[in-house]
């Protein structure tokens, strides 16, 4: 697959986020998916061949079978305009045109299972963003029902987990139930379709917006290994961290490095450069075969 690190549309306003490109065209937005990778909050400078195009497909996909309301208008370049149809090289599988929604500034976390930020804070507190769960759990245990685990979305730094009762001072009780019951709602359908090709969804977060008539829409990339924590069924027991089908290549990679992750990072060596796009592209296969 071609690589692209950094897009350019010259004519309209850019916004750069860590791996998309966000084009305004007025009311509505094109997004493209680069091959960008950041870990540990930065970017890192070697991009993952292919990883915009599979993440693209991906979320199509699951935007296909979940059937809800979503901000997805086309994927055709030439109704997205000359300038970006003349890059269709660069840009084909990895852009999409949709409807300018207002951003729900909340992360809308689901987990099913005890891990990552989730596991941290239950050793200390026996909670999850303030939801109390039982005693004795082991890491990577199930839950007895997934929890709807919101969390701040950052501009630079980690996101912060927050309290349902915080969320709900922050966008009003409606909306904040409202988008508890439809995450939980994707997060149950998703899961079964998982489960049923020999993955674990163990967790994963959505983004949420609003379009002027107070319409909700699902919005960004939805249920992908980089939004996502997919582990295979065969390989999950409790009391470990299962392999999942992400960037731990790359992180379990720089964390053997010398880099002290307040500077640049190093670039990435090609076999865990290969390891990384074959698990992005193993993710793509066992979801949609």
């Amino acid at each position: 697959m071609a690589t692209l690190a950094y897009s350019d549309i010259p004519g309209y306003p850019c916004r750069r986020g860590k791996v998309r490109d966000v084009y305004d065209l007025g009311d509505r937005l094109v997004l493209v998916a680069t091959d960008r990778l950041s870990a540990f909050d930065w970017v890192l400078p070697t991009p993952i061949p292919g990883k915009g195009q599979i993440l693209t497909a991906l979320t199509l996909f699951w935007l296909d079978y979940l059937q809800i309301p979503n901000h997805l208008l086309s994927t055709d370049l030439a109704e997205m305009g000359p300038a970006f149809a003349a890059r269709a090289a660069d840009l084909e599988g990895r852009t999409c045109l949709v409807r300018k929604a207002a951003v729900v500034p909340l992360e809308c976390v689901v987990r099913g299972y005890l891990a990552g930020s989730g596991w941290k804070e239950y050793q200390c507190d026996g909670t999850v963003c303030g939801i109390a769960l039982p005693p004795g759990l082991r890491q990577s245990a199930r839950l007895p029902e997934p929890i709807f685990t919101p969390a701040t979305k950052e501009e630079s730094g980690h996101d912060r987990n927050i309290s349902f009762a915080e969320m709900t001072d922050r966008i009003g009780s409606e909306l904040a139930v409202e988008l508890r019951r439809r995450s939980l709602d994707v997060y149950r359908r998703a899961a079964d379709y998982a489960h049923a090709r020999g993955l674990i969804l163990a967790d994963t977060k959505f983004e949420w917006g609003l379009m002027p008539d107070g319409t909700i829409l699902l919005i960004d990339e939805v249920l992908t290994p980089d939004s996502s924590r997919y582990w295979p069924a065969d390989e999950y027991r409790e009391g470990i961290s299962p392999p999942s089908f992400d960037k731990q290549f790359v992180r379990d990679w720089l964390e053997s490095t010398t880099w002290d992750k307040n500077s640049p990072p190093p670039e990435l060596p090609a076999e865990i450069v290969e390891r990384t796009a074959a698990k992005y592209r193993e993710a793509y296969e066992r979801l949609t075969r």
